[in-house]
């Protein structure tokens, strides 16, 4: 894939073996993977992370895979795959009234696992509302960085987090929901709501700072450029993922 903005699949499942399976194969295709063990470790994962997909192994020792994707489709309408050793026509009607997008049997061929995703990735992308508000972006992705909206969590690269002040945060979000557009300091004042300082020298302070954080080399910045005479610029290609993918921030509130 030619472009920077990999979609994220969490796969859920009690077995290793195939945990390091569905991470190696579908990183080696393209996607970024995250993997949980069980309900506890996916939901910290749809905590941390905006995902695109999730595959879930219904029948987990201990867990019950039936609540964890009554809760899921009642929280979020994210691409579900179901996957199970049962290949009881009652266990892929149950899985699909539970709302799975998808179900595959156990053992499966991991081609026709990718296959199913790309497809449900490709109508999930079809069928996204086009966003007219930034309230209905739940997380941005550019140059492999993430911002979950929803969490105000950042992400590198390598997934790792790096924490923003309420400033720094706000202000990203306005340079994330205007890509390639010039902004003037009094609107990045207005995004970023300082107005403990309202001089516009304190927006340089806070591009400084957030620079910092996420240029490969601040002092020669390639993500936030400056106009001279103008203001500031995102330059590089943003994804805006939209939807009603709530369950990270329900989580949050509950």
């Amino acid at each position: 894939m030619t472009g920077v903005n990999l979609p994220h699949v969490l796969a859920v499942d009690d077995d290793p073996a195939i945990r390091e399976l569905l991470a190696g194969y579908l990183s080696d295709n393209d996607m970024r993977v995250t993997v949980a063990s069980g309900g506890a470790e996916m939901t910290a994962a749809l905590q941390a992370f905006a995902i695109d997909l999730i595959i879930l192994d219904l029948r987990m020792p201990g867990e019950d895979g039936v609540q964890i994707a009554r809760q899921l489709r009642a929280r979020s309408n994210l691409p579900i795959i179901i996957v199970s050793g049962k290949r009881d026509e009652a266990d892929r009607v149950m899985a699909l009234e539970l709302g799975a997008d998808d179900y595959l049997t156990k053992p499966f061929s991991t081609r026709e696992l990718l296959a199913r995703i790309r497809a449900l990735l490709r109508r999930a992308g079809a069928s996204a509302p086009a966003i007219g508000r930034d309230s209905d972006a739940r997380a941005y992705r550019f140059a492999q960085w993430e911002l979950n909206v929803g969490t105000r969590r950042l992400t590198d690269p390598a997934g790792t987090p790096v924490e923003l002040t309420n400033g720094e945060f706000c202000l990203l979000s306005a340079f994330l929901a205007a890509p390639g557009c010039v902004l003037s300091r009094d609107q990045l004042l207005e995004s970023s709501r300082l107005y403990d300082d309202v001089y516009d020298r304190s927006i340089d302070v806070q591009i400084l700072r957030l620079r910092r954080k996420i240029e490969p080399d601040p002092s020669q910045p390639v993500f936030i450029r400056t106009v001279r005479g103008a203001g500031y610029v995102l330059d590089v290609p943003v994804e805006k993922l939209s939807g009603a993918a709530g369950w990270a921030e329900d989580k949050a509130a509950t």
